[in-house]
């Protein structure tokens, strides 16, 4: 199993998405989303392949996966190593994530496997 590291970007998206719910739904819809968050980083630690890799191909950063949070329209964007996860954001499927992650510096540490 390959441990998740969550960048501060990804740690900070988990946050303010967690608050969103909570102020614009309840507490409840903010721990379910909490819950199902950190369970798909699990099956992502399990699984480190399991995510798709087309919207880091339509970005153009290789080996960038996506894995969906269940039961809700988001999902982890990372990169499989050898040793760990590199979990680089939390975003919304609504938003224009290519433009998201072009702006930024999304790419894998160079001493670290990108994948296939």
């Amino acid at each position: 199993m390959n441990q998740a590291r969550l960048r501060p970007l990804a740690e900070h998206d988990l946050v303010r998405q967690t608050r969103y719910y909570q102020s614009t739904a309840d507490a409840e819809v903010a721990e379910r989303f909490f819950d199902a968050a950190i369970e798909a980083l699990g099956r992502i630690e399990t699984m480190p392949d399991v995510g798709s890799l087309r919207l880091g191909e339509l970005a153009d950063i290789p080996g960038l996966r996506s894995f969906r949070i269940t039961g809700f329209p988001h999902g982890w964007f990372y990169f499989a190593g050898e040793n760990h996860v590199d979990v680089v954001r939390l975003l919304s499927y609504a938003q224009d994530i290519p433009s998201l992650l072009a702006d930024t510096d999304e790419r894998p540490p160079t001493d670290q496997a990108s994948g296939d």
